[in-house]
């Protein structure tokens, strides 16, 4: 009898996991471990098939802020970016003469162009409380577009910063420094750099379903791992070399122009101008998101949740695209001729072909120091006081 009641109890001892395993209050993510997993600045787990996150972030990835404020942001900038960028373009393309730095600001607004329509995506996808319902492969498509141009339209700025530096600087490497050919191939080179650059968004997994809230995220829902080991180090390059070092470039650039144009006594006004936005363009719209989104992987590597860093990085990403609204504004200080042909089509004038003299050029003027250069005074000297243009810098 004894001997029974033992088997009986050993019996019963064998099958407790087996019963508490079954009991329905027990939840996935208490019972078995699973591949950690992050939304961007939260650290959420994935255990058993189930993704869950805390209650405070759980109010983060809902709140207002992220599924109305930031759509409203990005709603502005499309509406506001995508006519004067069109406009630009436009005039660019067929009422400007092709000259060196034309071609930069044309690759320049494609580039904006192509970030701000994929601004609608992002709108509906924050409106739909950041879910995604367009599959795995538009969303790495996006993304690589939303970085991509972003990214892009920085590199164009530091190459037209060079091209104005080189014309006004250095006139007379600027004979055979700045041609169009140069120009495309610095053209090129700079897309294929972007793509390059994008591929690791365009190969690696983009969406992952959090099941507490239903929802499917693109590119926010990221595994820990692959975060730590994978995208820091990503973006730790694009912000060196798509950011970093553009800015130098932009910097010099300017601050080159204007002493050069205080030391020959010229007007300077629109040269201030130019350099004014290229910098807002950088300190305010750029600048933040590209820190903040290096601080908030940094601070999730260093086993921090980073769920104080989630919207005010969220908020900088959409104020980082208004940086398309304002490139229109410096083509405007920076070409003379595209502010004559931007009049005419906004005052409905005629005489809105494109410009053949040989005097004119978008970076430097309607005179450029290079068509001048062959010019002599009577007494056989260069005119050298007249190479600067009096509407770039006035």
């Amino acid at each position: 009898m004894k001997t029974r009641m033992f088997v009986w109890t050993l019996l019963l001892v064998s099958l407790l996991p087996f019963v508490f395993s079954l009991s329905p209050s027990a939840r996935p993510a208490d019972e078995c471990s699973g591949m950690s997993v992050r939304l961007r600045a939260f650290r959420l787990k994935t255990s058993c098939n189930f993704t869950t996150l805390k209650d405070k972030q759980l109010k983060e990835i809902q709140a207002p802020t992220t599924n109305l404020y930031l759509p409203v942001l990005y709603l502005l900038a499309f509406i506001v970016g995508l006519p004067t960028n069109l406009l630009a373009l436009w005039i660019l393309v067929f009422r400007t003469k092709h000259l060196p730095s034309t071609t930069l600001l044309i690759n320049l607004t494609a580039a904006d162009c192509l970030l701000l329509l994929a601004l609608p995506f992002r709108i509906v996808y924050h409106f739909r409380g950041n879910h995604w319902e367009l599959g795995e492969a538009s969303c790495r498509v996006v993304m690589a577009m939303f970085y991509g141009n972003m990214y892009g339209s920085v590199l164009c700025l530091a190459l037209v910063a060079l091209d104005r530096y080189i014309a006004l600087v250095h006139p007379f490497g600027a004979k055979t420094l700045r041609s169009r050919q140069t120009s495309m191939y610095m053209m090129a080179a700079m897309w294929l750099g972007v793509l390059a650059a994008m591929l690791p968004l365009l190969v690696s997994r983009q969406t992952y379903y959090l099941d507490e809230l239903q929802i499917t995220t693109c590119h926010d829902a990221l595994p820990e791992e692959e975060q730590e080991n994978y995208f820091l180090p990503y973006f730790s390059i694009l912000f060196t070399f798509c950011f970093l070092l553009p800015f130098v470039v932009v910097v010099f650039c300017h601050c080159a122009v204007l002493r050069t144009l205080l030391a020959e006594g010229k007007r300077y006004s629109r040269a201030v101008w130019a350099t004014v936005l290229v910098l807002l363009v950088f300190i305010v719209c750029l600048l933040p998101s590209n820190i903040l989104l290096l601080l908030t992987y940094a601070d999730s590597s260093l086993d921090g949740d980073g769920e104080d860093m989630y919207v005010p990085y969220m908020v900088s990403l959409a104020v980082s695209t208004f940086n398309s609204c304002i490139d229109p504004f410096i083509y405007y200080f920076i070409s003379t001729e595209f502010r004559e042909k931007a009049k005419n089509v906004v005052c409905c004038r005629g005489n809105d072909k494109p410009t053949v003299s040989s005097s004119h050029t978008s970076s430097s003027g309607p005179r450029s120091k290079i068509t001048l250069l062959s010019r002599s005074t009577k007494s056989g000297t260069s005119e050298r006081g007249q190479c600067l243009p009096v509407d770039t810098t006035n």
